[in-house]
């Protein structure tokens, strides 16, 4: 096994090699490599797009298909699938990507990739047993770092976004109203303000995709909330 055929079973899996480093013994377990995979750009949404999780209408469609493909994929290369949700556990995986490839913490909360800029994602890693060649680390800084203007933090419409922090519950409730068809239909207005990676930007069905699956979970939680306790 080496990079270059990891990179190849990722993507005939339908998903993109987000990077790979060796983990030490604060990462838990004993692998070789950990190996992350997921989305860049528009890499990977057609795949999920049309599989039978994305049309059954049954809940969690991109985790159970997240699950679906990374299990088989790790089962035939005698490794371990690990996710970012479905815990506890739950893994580092913000940290682990900053080990595996340039992403940086942005105003936004959101890692942010000097090339992908904001519109990539995690959906799952494999911990390999072997410890595989790995290049260098890639060196650029963050793309955040020599923007001035920062349009992220003040494009948002209900203004959920500044240096103290992200107002959730704002943002949830804009999206929830009628004034939030915008943000709905083409995804967070200030996300697509970023200049880095622009030509990456999701397109209609994956923004509108993202920002369902985020008002149902924060219906979800306002429900939980609200549940008297026994």
């Amino acid at each position: 096994m080496d990079l270059t055929l990891l990179r190849q079973r990722t993507a005939a899996a339908g998903l993109v090699l987000r990077g790979a480093f060796h983990p030490d013994a604060g990462d838990g377990g004993d692998a070789g490599t950990l190996a992350l995979l997921g989305f860049a750009g528009a890499r990977g949404w057609s795949d999920f797009a049309a599989s039978p999780e994305a049309l059954d209408g049954a809940p969690d469609p991109l985790d159970r298909w997240s699950r679906r493909v990374i299990d088989a994929l790790a089962a035939s290369l005698g490794g371990a699938a690990l996710y970012p949700f479905g815990g506890p556990p739950w893994h580092p995986f913000q940290r682990w990507a900053q080990r595996a490839e340039p992403v940086h913490s942005s105003p936004l909360g959101i890692l942010i990739h000097p090339d992908w800029g904001l519109w990539h994602s995690y959906r799952g890693a494999i911990a390999l047993p072997e410890r595989l060649d790995l290049p260098p680390p890639d060196p650029r800084p963050s793309p955040c770092d020599a923007c001035v203007a920062r349009p992220c933090l003040s494009t948002c419409p209900v203004g959920a976004f500044t240096t103290a922090g992200y107002d959730v519950a704002g943002c949830a409730a804009h999206i929830a109203s009628a004034a939030g068809a915008d943000c709905m239909a083409s995804g967070c207005a200030a996300r697509r303000a970023c200049p880095v990676g622009a030509e990456h930007r999701h397109g209609a069905a994956q923004a509108a995709f993202h920002m369902r699956a985020f008002r149902a979970s924060r219906a979800s939680s306002a429900a939980l909330r609200a549940t008297p306790q026994r």
